[in-house]
């Protein structure tokens, strides 16, 4: 029965809906009137006979329901508020009526921002007419009131627009949070932060129970994307317009023009309206709201929107569906019917105060559905308001609070559902920019995937639509100017740097006007006249009254970190220490320690530079390998080559001459035998390439300039107890130190010229051998003495230069940004090239810059090697070839039959060694074959009587003589005719 009568108020409703859109479309298009009008008529009169067919209920149980709202009767939001509530009702009570409960509204009102006044309507509500829930009150601070009056009670509290998220810290079993939490919007307003860059916000705030708690959160994630706070600029809520003007003046005298405002909606109108008037709207500010104020936009009054033109907020997201469109319709027409001089549009709060109806009304069949009577634990207690401790309790509210938590259902808002007491919602959030005529939508935020341009399942867009900002820009404000009221940028500078081509601070003493210059003067003008906006900025020396500098570079960053300056301007190196007081932008120049060393002057004009371009050993080696290969071929050409005989002082220097001569290719001497022509082959290709190693050394010698470092390492000057300069630099000295450099070897110089002249001196004269300093320092000390000291290293690389401001300045990333832009360019060696010149007169080509020393014998022994085991080998084959032909030597007996000694058949050897050899081909070629064959007998002719003189020169004494007779008998005939030759040398006066 009660399934047939739930089927038949569906069906109702239904036509109900119809018909109202029939009727939409009928004043559109009055053409179909005609045809709708029968329509009509027919819905009409089902709708009339489904009426009459209901059973009646008997009498429904009447649930109290208490709604405590500010004052109606100057207030938009509370009358939208109580008719979405109203209506609530009317529609669950239309589509159910065969519940057994009817909520009944009990209305209470205060004033607003009267948190007693909440307190005291909810007491009453709870007293004397025993309501079983309370929906209310407004906003936070008044709900964290109410809160405890329905814990004592046992009623629950439902809010619709307390946001705050320190309501859910109560941790209020009966308190129910039917909104969005505040904290789930810190996501997507970080991240139209961290998209534009914005380096400082300064959030704006009332000093209440609602923003006390959002400020902290947010902060939080504002440091998550790299962006601090450094002002927090607190409104009362009722402060005066004077009040605000003179907060916003404040506001305008610093650096951050990007402002997060989170206020109620009243406060913002006046917010906002100053804020046009003192001249704050206009171009180059950023103004930020929080869903607070953009879900209220639409009952807020044109004038005031007209004042916030170019702001940025995020919006509670609601999916447009066909049952919201319905929901507007109907309660347009509602809220037109009871106020019809009041023009609202529905607003987020208004969807979630009717979702928040539904779900009450579903709880309370749940609970009380069987229920006849509905009362309090102490019906009797007393009707004092103040009177808490008599404050009766609800026999219903612990299971009214168990049902709460579990009912759900599809919202006009989103789908509905509870966890712990908080509504659960996709946290979805559109961004919108209101330009002077409401909001339009340019973006939205989910949780998945940040910042996108339109939510489309199958592909999110990236980023956000074009914004019109304040003063009708549309290009995104840098978040950061120059402060208005003349205030200027505050740059320390140091004075009495140790090189004025960095940082040069000079005063004149008449008109005490400082001027600045130097490179690095010069990077951050020109880093600063780069930037898209202006920048005035005023150098303050960094000094004592008297001129002398105030401390170190260290104690110069340490003063931007207490707020003295505002930067911090020079060669100031970025170290890990001062790091921790300032940020330093990116390095204009690369640094690190180098090592300036004079220079050793190799000139041409020296008188032995011939002899440099081989080392010692490399040239004892050639001469020992020339004398080798002479005495080689020597030994391998003097028997069978004219060239190579005649006397010995003859042979001697014909070897010597013929070996040495081949360094240039110049000998005239021929070779003949095979194995001296693989000998020669070898040795000439050796002697190319040394000969082609040497000519190009000697020419670099004489030709090139070059300038050798005299120490080449800190280990060098370590180890030779040499002394090394520094300059006021505290970390080359520690470096030093841990070197192994004692203090006794260290000189400290504060200038160039007592630096140049250190060098010149050199360490044996009371100066040093060597200046170790940061890179930069040594490549101006190399450049302006180029011809005198050079540059070695860097032995260890640092940061670089930079320029130091404040932690988490707004200034700084455009610093930055300008620089490496500088860097990238050919701005930066324009101003290098000024400051740290290039004497082209000093310019080194490759040559110079890497010195080539001598060449030594570890450079050639593969090609010595190779000659000397080709040369042994020939000599080695000779030799053992030679013996073997004349081995007869050693086995023929004497002619009287006895047995030569050892030492005669090793004298026999060597004569032989040294004559010609008459067999082979070049003689035979040369001389008449009767000169060959002539007998020992013969006469001798002049040829052979000059040959014999000078052969016998090589005659040893006490050689054996042998007669003609016996050379003539057959069984004595020599075998070969060397020997007859010997013999005959041997015994001259056989005729």
């Amino acid at each position: 029965m009660h399934f047939k009568k739930e089927v038949c108020l569906d069906l109702e409703l239904s036509l109900n809906l119809k018909f109202r859109r029939l009727t939409m479309i009928n004043k559109k298009h009055p053409s179909h009137l005609n045809k709708r009008a029968l329509f009509s008529i027919f819905v009409i009169f089902l709708s009339l006979s489904i009426s009459m067919a209901k059973p009646q209920n008997k009498s429904p149980t009447l649930v109290n329901l208490g709604v405590v709202l500010h004052d109606l009767n100057h207030s938009v939001g509370g009358k939208m508020w109580l008719s979405c509530i109203e209506m609530a009702l009317s529609d669950f009570y239309a589509s159910r009526p065969h519940y057994n409960t009817r909520l009944v509204l009990k209305f209470r009102e205060y004033k607003p921002n009267s948190v007693l006044g909440a307190a005291n309507a909810a007491l009453d509500l709870i007293k004397n007419d025993q309501v079983q829930a309370i929906i209310g009150p407004v906003t936070s601070m008044e709900t964290s009131f109410v809160i405890s009056l329905g814990d004592q009670a046992q009623v629950p509290i439902i809010s619709f627009s307390a946001t705050s998220p320190s309501l859910t810290s109560l941790q209020s079993s009966y308190f129910f949070q039917f909104a969005q939490n505040d904290a789930a919007q810190v996501k997507a307003i970080s991240a139209i932060i961290k998209t534009f860059g914005w380096r400082q916000v300064v959030p704006i705030y009332a000093d209440t129970v609602y923003d006390d708690g959002m400020i902290p959160i947010l902060t939080d994630a504002l440091q998550e994307v790299d962006a601090r706070v450094p002002y927090r600029s607190v409104i009362s809520p009722s402060a005066t317009d004077d009040q605000i003007k003179s907060e916003l003046y404040k506001l305008m005298t610093m650096q951050t023009r990007v402002f997060i405002v989170h206020v109620t909606s009243d406060l913002c109108s006046k917010l906002f309206a100053k804020a046009e008037e003192v001249g704050m709207m206009g171009k180059g500010y950023v103004w930020l709201i929080t869903s607070g104020i953009t879900n209220r936009l639409s009952s807020m009054n044109s004038s005031v929107i007209s004042t916030m033109n170019g702001v940025v907020g995020v919006q509670t997201y609601v999916q447009k569906t066909t049952e919201l469109e319905d929901v507007k319709f109907r309660w347009k027409r509602h809220f037109r019917k009871h106020y019809q001089d009041v023009d609202a549009e529905l607003d987020v709060f208004g969807l979630w105060a009717y979702d928040a109806t539904f779900a009450i009304a579903m709880a309370t069949e749940q609970v009380l559905g069987t229920t006849s009577s509905i009362g309090f634990q102490d019906p009797n207690a007393s009707n004092n308001l103040t009177g808490l401790d008599t404050l009766p309790a609800s026999s219903y509210g612990p299971k009214l609070r168990e049902a709460l938590s579990t009912t759900e259902f599809k919202g006009i808002a989103s789908d509905f559902s509870v966890v712990d007491g908080q509504l659960q919602s996709s946290n979805y959030y559109s961004i919108v920019n209101v330009d002077g005529r409401g909001a339009r939508s340019i973006g939205f935020w989910t949780p998945q995937h940040g910042l996108v341009r339109r939510l489309n399942p199958e592909s999110f867009e990236g980023n956000i639509g074009p914004i019109i900002w304040p003063g009708d820009s549309v290009d995104a404000p840098t978040g950061w100017v120059n402060p208005t009221g003349g205030k200027r940028l505050r740059v320390g500078i140091p004075v009495k740097n140790r090189y004025d081509e960095f940082v040069n601070v000079m005063k004149d003493p008449v008109t005490n006007q400082i001027s600045v210059s130097g490179f690095s003067v010069d990077v951050f003008k020109a880093a600063v006249e780069s930037l898209p906006y202006a920048l005035p900025y005023e150098y303050i020396p960094f000094a004592n009254p008297d001129g002398t500098s105030a401390g170190s570079y260290s104690d110069l960053c340490y003063q931007v970190y207490l707020g003295k300056f505002d930067a911090a301007v020079g060669d100031i190196t970025v170290t890990k220490n001062r790091s921790k007081y300032v940020d330093f932008t990116t390095p204009y120049i690369d640094s690190g320690v180098a090592m300036v060393v004079p220079v050793l002057r190799r000139r041409s004009e020296n008188a032995w530079v011939f002899l440099r371009p081989w080392t010692w050993d490399l040239w004892l080696t050639t001469s020992c390998f020339f004398l080798f290969i002479g005495f080689v071929v020597w030994v391998l050409e003097h028997r069978i080559n004219e060239d190579f005989r005649g006397p010995p002082s003859h042979q001697v220097s014909t070897g010597l001459w013929f070996s040495f001569s081949t360094m240039v290719f110049a000998h005239t001497a021929k070779v003949v035998s095979n194995l001296g022509r693989f000998v020669m082959a070898v040795w000439i290709f050796v002697v190319l390439v040394l000969t082609i190693n040497y000519t190009a050394n000697l020419t670099s010698l004489y030709t090139v300039q070059k300038l050798k470092p005299t120490p080449t390492g800190l280990k060098d000057l370590l180890s030779e107890g040499e002394n090394v300069g520094y300059t006021t630099n505290p970390n080359v000295y520690q470096y030093l130190k841990q070197v192994g450099f004692k203090d006794s070897k260290l000189r400290h110089y504060r200038n160039l010229e007592e630096i140049a002249e250190a060098l010149l001196k050199g360490s044996a004269n009371g100066g040093v051998a060597a200046l170790v300093d940061e890179t930069p320092y040594s490549m101006l000390i190399a450049s302006k003495y180029c011809d005198k000291y050079t540059m070695i290293g860097p032995l260890f690389k640092t940061d670089g230069f930079a320029f130091a401001f404040p932690k988490k300045s707004p200034i700084l990333p455009d610093i930055s940004l300008v620089i490496l832009d500088m860097i990238r360019g050919q701005k930066m060696s324009s101003i290098q090239s000024i400051w740290i010149k290039n004497n082209s007169n000093c310019q080194r080509s490759s040559a110079e810059k890497e010195f080539r020393s001598s060449i030594d014998t570890d450079n050639f022994w593969v090609l010595f090697l190779i000659a000397g085991t080709a040369s042994t080998l020939a000599l080695i084959i000779f030799v053992a070839s030679f013996i073997y032909r004349h081995r007869y030597i050693f086995t023929q007996p004497d002619p009287d039959g006895s047995c030569p000694s050892t030492w005669t058949k090793i004298q026999t050897m060597f004569t032989v060694f040294n004559e010609k050899d008459p067999n082979y081909h070049a003689f035979k070629c040369s001389q008449p074959p009767s000169a060959i064959e002539s007998s020992p007998s013969h006469p001798h002719s002049p040829e052979d009587d000059r040959s014999s003189h000078t052969d016998t020169d090589f005659a040893f004494s006490g050689e054996q003589h042998t007669s003609a007779t016996d050379q003539a008998s057959p069984e004595n005939a020599p075998a070969a005719p060397d020997v007859v030759v010997a013999l005959q040398i041997i015994t001259p006066s056989t005729a």
